[in-house]
C-alpha cells in the first residue's frame, strides 16, 4: 500500500475552497431526473449531459474531483476525448462509485445494507487502470419506527470499512459515506443521536480494519431535521449540531469532511455549509461539499437536452460551484430565492 500517494490524493481532494461534484447517479436515477425535463435517457444523452458538466470552462477552480458512474468512466466525449481526460485537463481528479446499491437487510423488514464487496478488489484494479484516483461507497441509515436497529448500523459500518481497506490496498482513496436519511418527520435531536451512533460505529470498524485515516475522506449527512418535520431546525442550529457531532466522533487524522446534500435544496445546502465554516474556526479537518443535486439541479433545468442550452447549463453549474466554494471560506453572502 502506497500510503504517501493516498495521503497526497486525499489532500488534493480537500484543497482550499474546493469540493466534489457527485455525478455518479445510476442509470435508473439519472433516467428519473431526465424525465423531469422531458429528455429521453440514452447512453448518448447521458454522455452529452455529463460532458457539458466536465467541459465547463474553469470548473477546476471550484471542483477538485468528480464521482463517476461505471458507464461514465468508460465513455468518450463527442469528439473522441475520454471524459476522464476532459477532467484531467481541468485539473480535476476522477473518482468512481463502486458499491452496487442498498439491498434488503436480512432480519429486517425495512432496512438495507449496501452490497458490492464481491469482486471489489478486481474492480478497483480496473478502475485504477481507467484513471480513477478515489472511490465512493454509500451506506443508508433510516430513521423511523424502531429504526435504525443496531444490526443495520453495525452491518453497514462493517461493509464500509471492508470497502475502504480494499480500496486503499488497490490505490484508491475511499470516500466513506454513511448517510442518515432526511426522510421522515423526526426532529434534529433524533438525527443527532443516530448520526453520532453511526459515526462511532463506522470509525470503530475503520480502526479495527486498520484503514489509514489520513488517506480517506468522510462524506456524512448534516445533522438536520426530517424533511417532513413540523418544526425544522434553523441554519445555525444545523451547523452547530453538525460540528458538535463531528467533534465527538471524527478523528483529527481525517483530512476532510465533504458533506452530502441529502435532499436539501441548492440554497439550503450552501447556507448550512457556510454557517459551519463561519461559526467554527480552527477545526481539525476541512469542511467542504460533495454535492449531486445541490450542484446540478439548476444546470439540468437550464439544459433541457438542447445543444443550444449547453452554455446556460454550464453557467448555472459554475454559479453553484462558486457559491459553495465561497461557503467553504465562510464568504457566502446569500442570494435571491
Amino acid at each position: 500500500m502506497d500510503v504517501n500517494n493516498l495521503v497526497s490524493i486525499a489532500q488534493a481532494m480537500v484543497a482550499d475552497h474546493k469540493g466534489l461534484l457527485a455525478a455518479d447517479e445510476s442509470t435508473g436515477t439519472i433516467t428519473k431526473r431526465f424525465e423531469t425535463i422531458n429528455v429521453n435517457s440514452t447512453a448518448d444523452s447521458r454522455r452529452d449531459y455529463r460532458e457539458l458538466l466536465f467541459r465547463a470552462a474553469g470548473i477546476g477552480k471550484y471542483i477538485s474531483g468528480v464521482i463517476l458512474y461505471d458507464e461514465t468512466i468508460r465513455q468518450s466525449a463527442a469528439d473522441g476525448t475520454t471524459l476522464v481526460d476532459l477532467m484531467k485537463k481541468e485539473g480535476i481528479l476522477p473518482g468512481i462509485k463502486v458499491d452496487s446499491g442498498a439491498k434488503p437487510l436480512a432480519g429486517s423488514d425495512s432496512e438495507t445494507v449496501t452490497e458490492g464487496l464481491d469482486g471489489l478488489r478486481d474492480r478497483v484494479m480496473e478502475y485504477v487502470d481507467l484513471g480513477a484516483k478515489f472511490a465512493k461507497w454509500r451506506a443508508v441509515i433510516k430513521i423511523g419506527d424502531e429504526m435504525p436497529s443496531g444490526h443495520a448500523i453495525h452491518t453497514n459500518a462493517h461493509a464500509l470499512a471492508r470497502y475502504a481497506k480494499i480500496c486503499q490496498e488497490g490505490g484508491l482513496v475511499p470516500i466513506v459515506e454513511p448517510e442518515v436519511l432526511m426522510d421522515g418527520n423526526h426532529d434534529i435531536n433524533s438525527c443527532q443521536q443516530i448520526t453520532e451512533e453511526t459515526l462511532n460505529s463506522v470509525f470503530g470498524e475503520l480502526y479495527a480494519q486498520e484503514v489509514v485515516l489520513e488517506g480517506m475522506i468522510l462524506k456524512p449527512n448534516m445533522v438536520i431535521s426530517g424533511s417532513d418535520g413540523e418544526k425544522r431546525a434553523d441554519i445555525n442550529e444545523v451547523a452547530n449540531e453538525t460540528v458538535a457531532t463531528l467533534m465527538r466522533c471524527v478523528p483529527a487524522a481525517v483530512p476532510g469532511v465533504m458533506f452530502l446534500s441529502g435532499g436539501q435544496s441548492e440554497i439550503e445546502a450552501t447556507m448550512h455549509l457556510n454557517a459551519m465554516n463561519n461559526n467554527h474556526k480552527n477545526l481539525p479537518w476541512k469542511l467542504s461539499y460533495s454535492y449531486g443535486r445541490a450542484l446540478q439541479a439548476s444546470a439540468l433545468k437550464a439544459w433541457l437536452g438542447e445543444a443550444g442550452n449547453v452554455k446556460s447549463a454550464q453557467e448555472a453549474l459554475m454559479l453553484r460551484a462558486s457559491l459553495n466554494s465561497a461557503a467553504c471560506a465562510a464568504e457566502y453572502k446569500g442570494e435571491a430565492v
